[in-house]
């Protein structure tokens, strides 16, 4: 993820396990309360911000599309960092193009300029859906980017480390911390996360303050500094390495597949090149909680798709029915397979976990992941920068978890 690019994606990791999209087409327009209709004759522009070799099999599933409506499209892949500054000129100079993708922290930010249209006003409502895509995608009680398939966080192990130490996946707090003292051995740490003072550092932290019952409206409270006095206290008995604060996640999986850390909390885009690591036996569960039985509350990844408001009825219309197409059934699935990601409809989804046993755990855990925007909305950003400042902060004994979120609070 840039920012998640760091904030949602890593597509063009997961891609090497790219599968011919076009072969799903077929479902196009049947899953979210449009059809297709008759040959339109327009040419539309599509724009995103993936890179190859993911950008060809998203081409795919954009041109079948729109051939369907009997329509064309131009694409154009923007560098991710560089997307929103984009669309924000090009909201402002009203050249915006006829579908856009946006990561879902991002919608609330563009919808609030006036810059998209509601997607009921094409006949989608997301029915279906698991509830917090849906709140990804709105912004004041509307949907205005709905995302074919999501990502999410977990707890990947080492099988190995585990059988030889004759411990099982930690499902709570206490058990983690104790599994990552066992399995820390002399170039080994037992557990690895990011917590680098970024987004995604953030983002990694997001599942143990929300699981714990901390809220991004008031980090300063006890079961914020909880979460984080679980990290902290990681680093301090030395289960997890002092680097943790400049690691990205990218760092952390390459520690795992080294074998140099037992756990790590990381997404199945990792899955694709763990695969293909000799020797490496691993497995993942959904990340423990506080205590045994709770639902973890993990952050949503994943890219929304929006119909901007060009003032052309037509074009927006056909626009709705592509976004439709691409949020199909089938599509879902195929999405899902090619970078790693869960199918956004929970019935959807189900059926994937079973055909694919190595998603289900985080198919699990998308069923009860939150928006990230969901409650802030346009604020969000300014409560993500303080946690990860805090958390900064608590990592590298500047300052104790509770003291680090009482000043970034205040800020």
């Amino acid at each position: 993820m840039n920012r998640q690019r760091v904030r949602s994606t890593q597509v063009g990791v997961a891609a090497a396990a790219c599968t011919a999209l076009a072969l799903t087409l077929a479902g196009c327009g049947s899953s979210s309360g449009h059809t297709s209709s008759a040959s339109t004759g327009l040419h539309l522009t599509v724009e995103d911000y993936y890179t190859q070799p993911a950008a060809a099999e998203y081409d795919s599933i954009y041109n079948a599309c729109a051939k369907q409506l009997g329509d064309t499209v131009t694409i154009s892949h923007i560098a991710g960092a560089a997307l929103i500054p984009k669309v924000l000129q090009q909201a402002s100079s009203r050249t915006m193009p006829d579908v856009l993708m946006l990561d879902n922290p991002d919608v609330a930010q563009i919808a609030a300029t006036g810059a998209l249209s509601p997607l009921s006003d094409y006949g989608i409502t997301g029915a279906g859906y698991v509830p917090g895509i849906i709140a990804a995608g709105s912004y004041q009680g509307k949907l205005y980017g709905l995302a074919p398939a999501v990502n999410s966080l977990a707890l990947f192990y080492n099988t190995d480390m585990f059988k030889a130490a004759g411990l099982t996946p930690p499902t709570t707090w206490a058990e983690l911390q104790s599994d990552a003292k066992a399995l820390t051995k002399s170039g080994r740490y037992g557990f690895a996360f990011s917590g680098v003072n970024t987004y995604e550092g953030t983002w990694q932290f997001m599942p143990w303050m929300w699981t714990s019952g901390g809220d991004e409206k008031n980090i300063d409270t006890p079961q914020t500094a909880a979460a984080l006095q679980l990290l902290t206290s990681l680093v301090k008995d030395g289960s997890a390495s002092k680097s943790v604060d400049l690691w990205t996640q990218n760092d952390v999986e390459s520690q795992f597949a080294a074998g140099k850390a037992a756990m790590m909390e990381n997404g199945p885009w990792n899955i694709a090149q763990l695969q293909q690591v000799k020797g490496l036996h691993w497995a993942s569960v959904p990340l423990p909680t506080p205590t045994a039985g709770q639902k973890v509350v993990s952050p949503l990844g994943g890219e929304t798709y929006t119909v901007p408001q060009t003032g052309d009825s037509a074009k927006m219309a056909a626009a709705g029915k592509i976004v439709a197409c691409i949020n199909s059934d089938a599509n879902q699935v195929t999405i899902a397979k090619t970078v790693a990601y869960v199918p956004a409809k929970t019935s959807v989804a189900e059926q994937f976990a079973k055909d694919n046993p190595l998603m289900a755990p985080y198919v699990t855990v998308a069923q009860t992941a939150r928006s990230r925007t969901g409650e802030l909305g346009t604020g969000w950003d300014k409560a993500a920068t303080a946690i990860y400042t805090a958390e900064q902060q608590a990592l590298t004994g500047e300052a104790s978890p509770a003291a680090a979120l009482k000043q970034a609070q205040g800020q």
